[in-house]
């Protein structure tokens, strides 16, 4: 995907114009632009150079994003509000020109303000100055005019078009109705010269121009407040780091540091680039990268991130990622990207915006003609017209969807909750089934001692001793657990000797002359004789989802240490506040039904679903799709072909960037309590969206037919253009307001979550027939689209997942269509099929 920085686009109307024309490129398989952050973002093989000419034909400026190849370090200074100081120098221009122009065009004329003698009675005179000043006002806002009417040249006409067009007409016939009025003055004819004094509109043409640039600025500001979190994001960069050359230590920027570099670190400072920890131990605020505040130990061996911050102790570390490969720069990639994608929602106002102004200035047009017909003077339906070209708004239509998905996206990543795209941000809302890995998900992940049951004469220490005896010259998992018990219990267990390791059965060993056991119960009972209580507690255990091990001392019965891998201790309330949401939720597991289903039962899914081999998690995948929109939510290299088959992959942050690659969504803790929270997020914003759609939509609705004086003859109600233009700048501000609200969203909050209508289908009503095509002559993305369009285009078709590296199509079918069928859809675009199965 290449980046662009898009320039001269003032509402959706422009944003419409610029992704048509640029998709009508060769070779661009989808363009995507945001009028939020004036960025395109373009997928194909067309050159830069094709893609630039397309968007300046179409009357704007675009230049690829991050020319400069020495600027690795993510910079704020492009998200930099800089619109705002502008419109803002315009508006204090205007209005101090504005009030001259009131005080003499309604001052005088409403209240009799006092003016210098010399204009008493002259009203040529007022006229020519109201004239000057208005007109100073239009050069002051000539960016309008200049957007406006380039707009128009270029067959796209837009928000600006509608102000100058508006303004202009108003500004022309005044000049008229000045110019007729002089004529009337110097034939002596005082009732003509009150009458067309009267048709004055100059302060409309002004007052136009003032308060839409009012709203303009309103906006603006807004719009620089939706990206707050990713400039604050882009902030916590350190700007320095200190690192170790010929053995010294040199501050240096954040440029010069280059993979391998052994960095220094001391307490307070924030870690400069990723890194590995080779000397040194200390407690590591993470919070820039997770939202969690709670400092985690490091020591030598461990990861560390850039931007996070180093709290107690001194540490030196060897870079491993510098520059936009680090875990903070790929955060800021991530949802920057995600704010030059569109959601699904967008389209339906992209449509509109694309016909909106063409479709406005031709009801204001129509609006006139029928005000003329109707008899009203040519002031009236003039009136009329520019009220209804100046009222209507497609920018509040065309920035519903992005300043709600960038407002999301950014409370989401300062939350450790990161959206790749604006589609993943829509749908995750939406999901009916969410479906577990168990390790490393609901799960720590590795196995720790949960119980310690002593036989008769022993203690819960002495069997822990005589374990670790045994167990610390094992590799075993499950030795290692027994190892760290011990450590917490500072149990050295001692030396020991003859140790020998039983694969499959357990481990011997002497110690002090006495023969060391330690296995299952088919070993143990060789040696020693187990208590029928002993074979119970065990079987309980067993029964619990834990590996009971049993240790022996000779021929007696020392104990049983039960080692599982233990859930986390926020999975159940996870798994609770998904259900109260109405999500079914699902586990996946490699164990077997006993284990799978004890595990299953502390954290309360729905259903268990054990025995899955790591490559058939996609197929399990699969067949719950036929119930509903499912979520996926795994963590290892196993998980990713489910994650990239769901309907919304969800990775676990300190999983396999493999799965992180694969999935929709990034959760940076490893909480599973963030996935409830990233579904109310997207539930929230959805819901935003929708507000700002309807209100969008409501305004125009009503906002026309009343500027088009609709409601004169039915309620007298009559709409000045200087209200309309009012109207039409605070629209715009309240869309983007609306969507601010976002930053106060609670998402751990439980308290407002509501049940969506769980419709999940039975396995009658999801028998879906799936086929599976092998196809040669595919070379590139351009295939595949051309193969899954000509499938997809048959009635019985109801997806087809086409892949032109494997040379397959994976096609689902809502109905029987023969072999024959889809074999001839696909050859009739000059592709061979060699097999269906």
């Amino acid at each position: 995907m290449e980046q662009y920085s898009v320039s001269g686009m003032s509402c959706a109307a422009c944003s419409s114009r610029v992704e048509k024309a640029v998709s009508a490129v060769s070779g661009v398989t989808s363009c995507s632009v945001s009028l939020l952050t004036n960025s395109m973002a373009v997928e194909g093989n067309a050159t830069p150079q094709a893609v630039i000419e397309a968007v300046r034909n179409a009357g704007y400026g675009a230049e690829i994003k991050g020319t400069n190849s020495k600027k690795t370090a993510p910079d704020s200074d492009a998200l930099k509000d800089r619109e705002t100081p502008v419109l803002k120098r315009r508006l204090i221009a205007s209005l101090g020109f504005l009030i001259i122009l009131m005080y003499f065009s309604m001052g005088h004329m409403m209240w009799n303000f006092p003016v210098p003698e010399f204009l008493e009675g002259n009203h040529v005179a007022m006229g020519l100055i109201q004239l000057l000043l208005s007109a100073i006002i239009m050069v002051i806002n000539q960016k309008f005019f200049v957007s406006g009417f380039k707009g128009l040249l270029h067959r796209s006409p837009n928000m600006d078009t509608l102000v100058a067009l508006g303004s202009a007409a108003a500004f022309i016939y005044s000049v008229v109705a000045l110019f007729a009025m002089t004529d009337a003055q110097m034939k002596g004819d005082s009732q003509a010269v009150m009458t067309y004094m009267h048709e004055f509109y100059f302060e409309s043409a002004a007052m136009i121009l003032a308060l839409i640039t009012v709203g303009k600025m309103l906006e603006a500001r807004s719009k620089g407040k939706t990206t707050d979190a990713l400039k604050s994001l882009m902030n916590l960069a350190p700007k320095t780091a200190t690192v170790i050359r010929d053995g010294e230590e040199t501050t240096v920027s954040i440029e010069e540091v280059r993979k391998g570099d052994i960095f220094a670190v001391r307490p307070g400072e924030s870690i400069p680039v990723d890194g590995v920890i080779i000397e040194g131990d200390s407690a590591v605020n993470e919070a820039a990268l997770t939202g969690e505040s709670i400092p985690v130990d490091k020591k030598a061996g461990d990861l560390v991130s850039a931007a996070t911050i180093n709290q107690s102790g001194y540490i030196r570390c060897e870079a491993t990622r510098v520059g936009e490969d680090t875990t903070l720069s790929q955060i800021i990639k991530m949802v920057s990207d995600a704010a030059t994608t569109k959601a699904p929602i967008a389209k339906v106002a992209d449509k509109v915006s694309g016909i909106f102004v063409p479709a406005v200035i031709g009801i204001a047009l129509l609006t006139m003609a029928i005000w003329l017909l109707a008899g009203q003077t040519v002031g009236f339906a003039l009136a009329r017209g520019i009220s209804v070209l100046v009222i209507s708004c497609p920018c509040a239509l065309g920035l519903a969807t992005p300043v709600a998905i960038m407002v999301g996206n950014g409370k989401g990543a300062k939350n450790g909750i990161l959206f790749k795209t604006a589609v993943s941000l829509e749908e995750t809302g939406k999901v009916q089934i969410v479906a577990l890995d168990k390790t490393g998900t609901i799960t720590m992940g590795e196995p720790a001692v949960t119980d310690i049951v002593p036989a008769l004469n022993f203690s819960e220490d002495d069997v822990l001793e005589l374990a670790c005896g045994l167990e610390k010259k094992s590799e075993h998992p499950l030795a290692k657990a027994i190892m760290r018990e011990a450590g917490v219990r500072r149990i050295s267990g001692g030396e020991v000797t003859d140790f020998k390791a039983m694969p499959g059965n357990g481990l011997t060993a002497v110690k002090e002359g006495k023969t060391l056991y330690g296995g299952n119960y088919q070993y143990i009972s060789r040696f020693s004789s187990v208590p029928d209580e002993m074979k119970d507690k065990a079987e309980k255990l067993a029964e619990e989802g834990k590996t009971p091990l049993f240790f022996a001392c000779g021929d007696s019965l020392a104990g049983i240490i039960a080692v599982a891998d233990v859930i986390k201790e926020d999975s159940p309330e996870a798994v609770k506040e998904m259900q109260n949401m109405g999500i079914y939720v699902v586990m996946l597991t490699g164990d077997n039904e006993r284990t799978a289903s004890a595990i299953g039962k502390q954290a309360g899914v729905d259903e268990v679903i054990a025995g899955v081999l790591p490559d058939g998690k996609e197929a399990v995948i699969r067949r719950l799709q036929r119930k509903g929109k499912v979520a996926m939510v795994g963590d290892g290299i196993n998980d990713a072909p489910a994650l990239t088959r769901a309907d919304m992959g969800i990775a676990i942050g300190a999983g396999t960037d493999i799965a992180i690659d694969a999935a929709d969504v990034v959760l940076m803790k490893s909480r599973l309590s963030d996935v409830p929270a990233a579904i109310r997020l997207s539930r929230a914003t959805l819901r935003n969206i929708h507000e700002n759609l309807f209100w969008a939509f409501i305004y125009n609705v009503i906002g026309i037919p009343l500027a088009a004086g609709v409601f004169i003859s039915m309620l007298g109600w009559q709409l000045n253009p200087m209200f309309a233009a009012a109207a039409m700048s605070l629209s715009s501000f309240c869309v983007v307001s609306n969507a601010l609200r976002l930053n106060f969203f609670k998402m751990f909050d439980t308290s407002r979550d509501y049940k969506i209508k769980r419709t999940l289908k039975n396995e009658e009503e999801s028998k879906i027939m799936e086929k599976t095509m092998k196809i040669e002559g595919m070379m590139c993305g351009h295939c595949e689209a051309a193969v899954k369009k000509a499938l997809e285009s048959l009635e019985q078709v109801e997806k087809a997942e086409v892949s032109h590296s494997e040379g397959t199509a994976f096609v689902t079918l809502n109905a029987e269509v023969a072999d024959e069928v889809l074999k001839k859809a696909v050859e009739d675009k000059d592709y061979k099929v060699t097999d269906i199965q």
